[in-house]
């Protein structure tokens, strides 16, 4: 592979999160109980992260505004909106999850 500069690098990361932001608006009907359970995060996560990467520089962005960066709207819109109550069987697969050493 090709050396790439840090520059390009970051680019490159920053288009892959957009994406795959872009591409979790566009899948509402994927609740974040189901991305807990089979790979480890959530939209919650993501927009933790980067509050975080905010912090880490200094920078002003508050949990809702990072949840709205990742939601594309108010967290409490989209929950509204695309949230379904997590049946018995995902609840009991996040909290087997939880349970397990990371």
């Amino acid at each position: 592979m090709a050396e790439i500069d840090p520059k390009t690098q970051t680019e490159l990361e920053a288009a892959v999160f957009r994406r795959l932001v872009s591409h979790l608006r566009n899948r509402p009907d994927v609740q974040n109980i189901d991305l807990m359970n089979l790979a480890g995060f959530c939209r919650n996560c993501l927009s933790n992260w980067l509050k975080d990467a905010a912090d880490e520089r200094g920078l002003p962005l508050t949990k809702d505004e990072s949840r709205e960066q990742v939601y594309g709207m108010p967290y409490d819109a989209w929950k509204a909106k695309h949230q379904s109550e997590a049946s018995p069987e995902q609840q009991a697969a996040f909290a087997k999850r939880q349970a397990e050493p990371h």
